[in-house]
């Protein structure tokens, strides 16, 4: 099933459909300091990586839905894909380095041609592969046997949920996501996921709206309890993330008349004890055209680092100055927020 909630930004030519224009506008917000500031107050600045230990590779901007609060503007009318020649760079930089984690996303990843091959160069190289699924993709027709791969090659499964409740899901992610979200996660558990002592299932939760998440570590009591009573579905962790004031969030932010509100929260909520854990210092994200960047969110924004996939080395991209923008306050408020849940 494909999930038609709106057109993506792109396909609607909508200004925010621009990352300068994104950047433009975050930049122009009168926040009380920068995040440089911020980072110099707190003894933290500047925000250097500590080494490479996740390759994220994003394979494209094709997904099977199209979520309210996606910070890729992805959809079934986005074309970008991953090509060749990109694919077989990040194999060479692998090969050429230390890096362990090969962390693929979109996106629906699995939606690339060359997902499972990916997936298995990647664990022929003794990397740990973790796959950031929409669940819904496991329920269409072609990709109904992708919970048998991804267990048989030992893949952890980050899978994106909004809430335990059926309606605020489906009002993030079109009708109906909800109860296919479901069917998947009984599939994964059918094949030994989310048990304590089988295949990694972690599940990925973001705020219903412009407010920071509550507490991880007791969300996840009540989602593993809340799961399991009512669905009889069960997982190992449950992360925490800040919804970013980028993309289809910010047009979200700009209509509802919170993008000023919700930036000061962010800038408010600035934890400096949330930097030591921010994804940036240990993670590089590959976009499907070769642009190398901090995180996956400065993509989202263009923010570049100099060299791409085909000139970039190891050892330059182990101790690289991080590019920040208005935006990183969204990583460090309260708990802090990183592709793998609180930082703080």
């Amino acid at each position: 099933m494909v999930i038609k909630v709106n057109p993506t930004l792109q396909k609607r030519e909508h200004p925010l459909a621009s990352a300068s224009s994104q950047q433009n506008m975050l930049s122009g917000l009168p926040l009380d300091r920068s995040f440089p500031e911020a980072l110099d107050s707190a003894g933290r600045g500047p925000l250097k990586a500590r080494g490479v230990e996740v390759l994220q590779l994003n394979l494209g901007k094709r997904c099977n839905q199209t979520c309210r609060h996606c910070h890729v503007d992805a959809g079934p009318d986005r074309q970008e894909v991953m090509p060749r020649a990109v694919i077989e760079a990040c194999f060479s930089l692998l090969e050429r380095s230390r890096i362990q984690t090969v962390d693929i996303t979109g996106g629906a990843p699995e939606l690339h041609p060359h997902f499972r091959e990916i997936v298995e160069r990647a664990r022929a190289l003794g990397c740990h592969v973790m796959d950031r699924c929409n669940l819904t993709i496991t329920r269409l027709p072609n990709y109904a046997d992708l919970p048998d791969f991804l267990a048989a090659h030992r893949v952890e499964v980050v899978a994106s949920l909004p809430s335990w409740a059926p309606r605020q899901t489906d009002a993030q992610r079109g009708d109906g996501v909800f109860e296919d979200s479901i069917q998947a996660l009984r599939r994964f558990n059918e094949l030994g996921y989310g048990d304590e002592t089988g295949l990694v299932l972690n599940l990925v939760t973001n705020p219903v709206g412009a407010f920071l998440p509550g507490n991880q570590n007791s969300l996840e009591r009540e989602w593993k309890r809340e799961l399991k009573r009512r669905y009889d579905v069960q997982f190992n962790h449950l992360y925490t993330i800040t919804n970013m004031p980028i993309s289809r969030f910010l047009e979200f932010l700009v209509e509802s008349g919170n993008l000023e509100a919700y930036m000061e929260r962010l800038v408010n909520a600035f934890n400096p004890s949330a930097v030591e854990g921010l994804m940036c210092r240990s993670t590089l994200s590959v976009s499907w055209d070769g642009k190398l960047y901090d995180c996956d969110f400065n993509q989202m924004l263009d923010m570049a680092l100099p060299r791409t996939i085909f000139e970039a080395t190891p050892e330059e991209l182990e101790g690289r100055l991080i590019q920040v923008g208005p935006h990183c306050f969204g990583c460090t408020a309260g708990a802090g927020s990183s592709c793998g849940g609180a930082t703080a």
